[in-house]
């Protein structure tokens, strides 16, 4: 289905290019502008006399195959879409049976232990405690 859609593809470029061309290839109706700036005349030297209709005639043909043709691809790539014939997700990456390898242990050099100081949290306050009067003190 696919090399079909390519084939239509190039179809509807090929459409395209030729009704791009034979649009500017037409005299303007003032006698001026673009037609005549891109060969409108040379157009005239080569289909004779009848040039308006040829090249109004072949745009009209062009126009009608370029949007048959896009309306064919629109329909087969939502049909592709529909069905799941389209492959919009990831590849898939094969799996492979190899054992795995032993986990990397360090050495117990390598371990250090630092002491941790003693955390105050942030919302409770230290109040020190009553002390006993001195007995010595007395009036």
């Amino acid at each position: 289905m696919s090399i079909v859609i390519w084939i239509l593809t190039f179809f509807l470029v090929l459409a395209s290019a030729f009704l791009i061309l034979i649009v500017l290839a037409q005299k303007a109706k003032s006698d001026g502008g673009m037609g005549s700036a891109m060969g409108g005349g040379m157009a005239e030297a080569a289909f004779g006399a009848e040039t308006s209709n040829v090249l109004s005639k072949s745009t009209i043909y062009a126009a009608i195959a370029f949007f048959v043709l896009a309306l064919i691809l629109y329909l087969t790539r939502l049909h592709q879409q529909k069905h799941g014939l389209v492959g919009g997700g990831l590849p898939s990456i094969p799996v492979s049976t190899a054992p795995a390898l032993p986990p990397v242990t360090s050495s117990p050099a390598a371990t250090v232990n630092v002491p941790l100081a003693p955390v105050a949290t942030p919302g409770a306050m230290t109040v020190p405690a009553p002390t006993a009067p001195d007995a010595a003190k007395k009036p």
